[in-house]
């Protein structure tokens, strides 16, 4: 079992003085009236880290109550179905090359009636919503960049013009993990009208939140282009959505950029619950500092507590948890849960309604990294009076990995290309051996997508052949995710 030196303490000096030494903020080309839209950091619920694909409207109903009824009374509002609800049989985190999607007559997806009953008769959302709200919530969506490729195919219309999908897809562009959209080509006639067309729907269902993915990594000009064309697009209704841009990281080049047109935009890869990229948050956020507002906010990514993946709980440790929890609120990151909440436990409900905590979250100001030293770290916020001062103490000390990869025994040759499968010999020699550790690293081509599936790994000698998935693990981790067997990262 690995043992982490990870705690985090958020202390209260009342009318202590000292030189608040104020963030040096970056220069702001604009004061967007939806910054006022967002002008505490988002708190909600989002769907991807329990259901991921899967998620149906009577679900959505069950966490909808559990959400009243456990976290509406300090501040948890926003509740957001993510991706593929559109898609009738999608399977679990995973996306299905080809699969028909559910779409109307203007290339815009709808909800699958499979998924989500309430939404016949043209009506997509809008009683989802309507239940949401009625709860005293906000309801959002998660949305891909672009346009379906199956619009493309179809070649349907773009409402309120002569243009049709195919004319305004920028075919070249497409997200390199999921298979169902072309980027949109802004330069085109009709490119505008396609996105004015898609909020003005999602504004008649009633949303208040759109998280929109596949458009923060890259930021190239297409990218830009199209985050430009949203801002326009969510303007143009006349309804306060929220903006949340994703994946991350955001390039912090364009974090003037960014700043200016979305209210929330993610700084990393999709977060989960291991010690690493928990701990390599301190660094993303204090880099992000800068570019921090009130209406315009670093998104540090989803709070991975309690039930995730349908069934499992959070791998963190009750102290990870303390110190996930103490540095998105005193960074002030948006806090989106991605728990069951119709199974949190006491400890997790504490954790995510602690008064005090939440309080420098939404209210704290000048939050900023005073010291890292040797990964001993201090935080330090101001509350909105200036009178008092609030001090995050974190020891991200650890040793989280009990292995020294630094000197193997056998490095591969370089794996690149899409290969089915490349047969790696591994020949050492093993006898006496009491641990064997196999380890993927990144092949320096600047992707951000490499990865690597062990299949059917085997141990050989003179006696025949052992499984290694037949052995007992000390350890197992993965970049993405939970670690399975029998099964690739793709599902």
């Amino acid at each position: 079992m690995k043992k982490i030196y990870g705690i985090a303490v958020i202390v209260f000096l009342a009318g202590l003085c000292y030189a608040a030494e104020p963030v040096v903020q970056a220069p702001l080309t604009a004061n967007p009236t939806y910054w006022s839209w967002a002008k505490t950091p988002p708190m909600g619920w989002n769907s991807w880290d329990c259901f991921g694909t899967t998620l149906t409207e009577e679900q959505a109903k069950a966490q909808a109550d559990a959400m009243e009824k456990y976290l509406k009374p300090y501040g948890w509002t926003y509740f957001t179905v993510d991706i593929q609800w559109y898609e009738p049989d999608s399977q679990g985190h995973s996306y299905r090359r080809g699969a028909r999607l559910e779409m109307d007559e203007y290339s815009r997806l709808i909800p699958a009636l499979k998924k989500f009953p309430s939404s016949s008769n043209g009506r997509g959302f809008k009683p989802l919503a309507d239940y949401v709200h009625a709860k005293g919530l906000k309801f959002g969506i998660h949305i891909m960049r672009g346009i379906p490729k199956q619009a493309v195919r179809d070649n349907t219309a773009i409402l309120g013009t002569d243009a049709r999908a195919a004319d305004i897809a920028n075919t070249r562009s497409t997200c390199p993990w999921n298979p169902d959209m072309y980027g949109v080509d802004m330069s085109k006639s009709g490119a505008q009208a396609y996105y004015d067309s898609l909020f003005e729907l999602y504004a008649s269902w009633g949303v208040d939140f759109v998280k929109v993915d596949d458009i923060a990594r890259p930021y190239d000009e297409v990218q830009k282009a199209e985050i430009e064309a949203i801002r326009k697009a969510i303007d143009k209704t006349g309804r306060p959505i929220v903006l949340s841009l994703s994946p991350g990281d955001t390039p912090i080049e364009r974090g003037q950029h960014v700043m200016n047109h979305a209210n929330m935009w993610r700084i990393s890869d999709d977060f989960w619950d291991r010690w690493q990229p928990l701990y390599g948050m301190f660094g993303r956020l204090e880099k992000w500092t800068r570019y921090r507002a009130e209406g315009a906010w670093p998104d540090a990514d989803m709070l991975p507590f309690g039930i995730v993946e349908f069934n499992r709980p959070t791998r963190f440790t009750p102290d990870e948890q303390k110190t996930c929890m103490t540095l998105w609120c005193i960074a002030r990151s948006p806090l989106i849960l991605g728990a069951d909440m119709t199974r949190m436990d006491d400890a997790t409900l504490g954790l995510l309604t602690n008064p005090e905590v939440l309080a420098v979250n939404q209210a704290s100001t000048n939050n900023r990294q005073i010291k890292n030293e040797n990964d001993l770290i201090v935080w330090a916020a101001d509350s909105p009076d200036g009178r008092d001062r609030y001090v995050g103490l974190f020891n991200a000390q650890s040793n989280d990995n009990p292995f020294d990869l630094s000197k193997p025994d056998f490095i591969s040759r370089r794996l690149s290309g899409q290969p089915k499968a490349q047969v790696i010999e591994i020949s050492i020699p093993i006898r006496n051996a009491r641990r064997l550790v196999l380890a993927v690293k990144d092949g320096g081509n600047g992707s951000d997508y490499d990865h690597a599936a062990w299949i059917e790994p085997v141990l050989s000698g003179p006696k025949g052949t052992l499984k290694l998935t037949d052995l007992d693990w000390i350890l197992a981790t993965a970049g993405w995710g939970a670690v399975h067997k029998h099964r690739t990262v793709d599902g």
